[in-house]
């Protein structure tokens, strides 16, 4: 653009008008930290069920925490609307909306429906700011092209770029403000503006040179843990036959202070990130390269076999015990992708649920943070953890391990637990089975 003086005093002073359009954990953080930081933000969602709960000051998205929800609603600068209209004016519109994956190809309907409804109401001299994860050059093309499809050219009339969420839902450790926020820009000066612009909500910004750049650098972080991941599940299997403890020789190998970061196995990989992001790159390297991406691939394999694995050694427990797995009353502790959250996106313990209800076991679960489980278009029956619902279970499959559970109580009063991820740790106890 001719200048961007107007814009870069607009944030510097947090006068800019921001629009976040897609409020789920991602939008929904974004919007918060940046009405906590002082600006004029709007929350904007298509779900109008959604947006209600929102403007009611009822948080229902789950991976965002109550505290930083209420805390930005009290500040007065934080709406919510499902009205196209209300993105008109907005200075700066950042886009963060599911990107999927579909027959193993990248779904990116959310995003162009986005991309229209900012087109027709882009603002001349503001910017745009795709967040959602994709493949490298989605932004300089696809979502491009549907923003240019009015008079205004990306460049000359408005600026655009690209900064992948890195937010870890549940973390208490590294916070939306701790984690360094990747910016690549479609020319300088959008890298330059969008950098300046979460420079207001992040300890520190790390600009790179290209859209594409930012858009590898968010695949190859998840495909970094998803390969790694992969490495400890196929060891988890190996040790199993070997007799090995799997998770002594992971701690004995960590102890080395250089060249070796630990991971750790379980029933698979789940949420919106590690499963679907390193699709994208696969996805890419075959449409672009024509080759596969072997290593990512037999990663993917491998964590995708996980939950029948899980489920077929819950069987071996159950059959060590002199019982089948029909009929065999199986509860499930933690149907959540990971400890402490309420999304069960992906969520490996749903699989593996699904897996023992096919094979006729009687499968309930507990979670505190998630209320509803459905497995072959059927309810999963919710219990509360109480003495009956352990004693009486056949087998207790800790899946995900909250904090919220009593591991003590539980390994009191089980008479089985298949625990898959080393939840008791050195409590080394008879009752208790370990991946």
């Amino acid at each position: 653009m001719k200048t961007t003086a107007r814009l870069r005093r607009s944030i510097l002073s947090r006068d800019a008008t921001v629009a976040i359009v897609g409020q789920g954990y991602v939008g929904l953080s974004l919007a918060c930290v940046a009405a906590e930081a002082g600006f004029d933000v709007l929350g904007f969602d298509v779900d109008e069920s959604r947006v209600s709960d929102l403007q009611a000051g009822i948080l229902s998205v789950p991976g965002v925490t109550d505290h930083s929800f209420r805390s930005a609603t009290a500040t007065g600068r934080m709406s919510f609307s499902a009205d196209p209209e209300t993105l008109a004016q907005r200075e700066v519109v950042a886009i963060c909306v599911p990107t999927p994956v579909r027959d193993h190809q990248p779904d990116l309907s959310y995003v162009e429906a986005a991309c229209r409804l900012v087109a027709e109401r882009l603002l001349p001299g503001g910017m745009v700011i795709l967040e959602s994860s994709t493949y490298p050059g989605c932004t300089e093309g696809p979502v491009r092209e549907i923003l240019e499809s009015g008079r205004l050219r990306a460049g000359r009339d408005f600026l655009l770029a690209y900064s992948p969420e890195r937010i870890d839902p549940g973390n208490e450790e590294f916070t939306f403000r701790s984690i360094p926020r990747v910016v690549g820009g479609l020319t300088l000066e959008g890298a330059g503006v969008a950098s300046l612009f979460y420079g207001q909500l992040v300890d520190k910004v790390v600009t790179v040179g290209s859209c594409r750049a930012a858009e590898l650098a968010k695949l190859l972080e998840n495909t970094f843990r998803h390969v790694n991941i992969a490495l400890v599940n196929e060891l988890a299997m190996i040790c199993h036959e070997m007799g090995i403890d799997t998770w002594e020789v992971i701690e004995a190998a960590a102890t080395k202070p250089f060249g070796f970061l630990p991971f750790r196995p379980g029933p698979g990989v789940g949420g919106n990130c590690i499963p679907v992001d390193p699709a994208y790159l696969a996805w890419q390297v075959r449409r672009d390269a024509g080759y596969r991406f072997r290593t990512l691939e037999q990663a993917q394999e491998i964590n995708d076999h996980m939950p029948a694995y899980v489920a077929s050694r819950i069987g071996d427990a159950l059959n060590d015990a002199g019982m089948a797995v029909r009929g065999a009353r199986v509860l499930v502790l933690g149907v959540a992708y990971k400890p402490d959250v309420g999304d069960a996106r992906e969520s490996p313990s749903v699989k593996v649920m699904e897996l023992l209800a096919r094979r006729g076991a009687r499968v309930s679960f507990s979670d505190p943070h998630v209320t509803e489980v459905t497995v072959g278009g059927r309810p999963i029956e919710r219990t509360d953890i109480t003495r009956r619902s352990v004693s009486a279970a056949d087998c207790v499959a800790i899946l995900t391990p909250h904090r919220a559970f009593d591991l003590d109580w539980i390994g009191e009063h089980a008479a089985l637990i298949f625990d898959a991820r080393n939840a008791f740790g050195d409590d080394r106890r008879p009752n208790v089975v370990r991946l």
